[in-house]
């Protein structure tokens, strides 16, 4: 049965007299609304490691958007269910207050990548992101922490912080995981009207069109979608658009 931990000293006591130097240790950071791409994380740590910790922190410093926070969506108990049926080891639950005891004085800022896409139309998201990151890590002391590519920039803003900052865990890369028509998993998926979710999929079949750049925007226009960026990286498509209040991301190698 899956533990839960509220308290940062309990964790530490638990680590400290079971885990450390002992067993290997596997972390997935969430911030809940559980689906099955968060799922293939948990799976891959249990594979991989003796013991798997989640945590489940609906981190505030990373929303520009105060209504984003306030609508996404929190599902405790059946993210609970999911995790204990996969064989995730420990529920970590921090709150605002332990994450954030400096009310957030010191924050990691990347200069150069996470000023690009989702960071140049999310001010201060990836700081956020970082920070809580980089704090959450420290607490765990995992050996081996897992972050999905579906948000790519993300992932790659995690790996280089870790190694620049000479962090003691490997960064692990889990693939993107689909819904059967194709829609990216997604918390956001279910803030989508029924109409919306019809036609989220063809954000993935527009991107996955090998045509021009400015060719797969305008058909995304043309399907109702509002445009945030679509831009190629390394050899990669990422995409931000909004159906209706309701912003997706998605990716796929060119």
């Amino acid at each position: 049965m899956a533990k839960v931990i509220e308290s940062i000293s309990e964790w530490n006591e638990i680590y400290n007299r079971e885990i450390k130097g002992k067993k290997s240790l596997g972390f997935v950071p969430t911030m809940g609304a559980l689906h099955k791409g968060h799922i293939s994380l948990i799976k891959r740590s249990v594979k991989e490691n003796d013991i798997t910790v989640c945590s489940i922190f609906v981190n505030p410093t990373q929303f520009n958007d105060k209504n984003d926070l306030k609508n996404y969506p929190i599902t405790l108990d059946a993210d609970s269910i999911l995790l204990e049926n996969e064989g995730c080891d420990y529920i970590f639950l921090p709150t605002k207050e332990m994450i954030y005891p400096d009310n957030y004085r010191y924050i990691v800022t990347e200069t150069t990548f996470s000023k690009t896409l989702c960071g140049a139309h999310r001010e201060g998201h990836f700081d956020g992101v970082l920070t809580v990151v980089l704090k959450l890590l420290n607490i765990v002391r995992c050996n081996n922490a897992y972050f999905g590519e579906k948000d790519w920039q993300q992932y790659n803003l995690i790996k280089d912080m870790a190694k620049a900052l000479f962090l003691d865990c490997n960064i692990i890369p889990c693939l993107l995981i689909r819904e059967p028509d194709g829609l990216a998993y997604s918390s956001r998926n279910t803030l989508l009207t029924p109409e919306n979710r019809l036609k989220a999929p063809q954000l993935y079949r527009v991107i996955s069109s090998n045509k021009p750049l400015d060719v797969m925007k305008e058909d995304l226009r043309n399907l109702g979608f509002r445009v945030d960026y679509l831009e190629e990286v390394e050899g990669r498509i990422l995409v931000a658009a909004y159906l209706g209040n309701v912003r997706l991301i998605d990716n796929v190698q060119r």
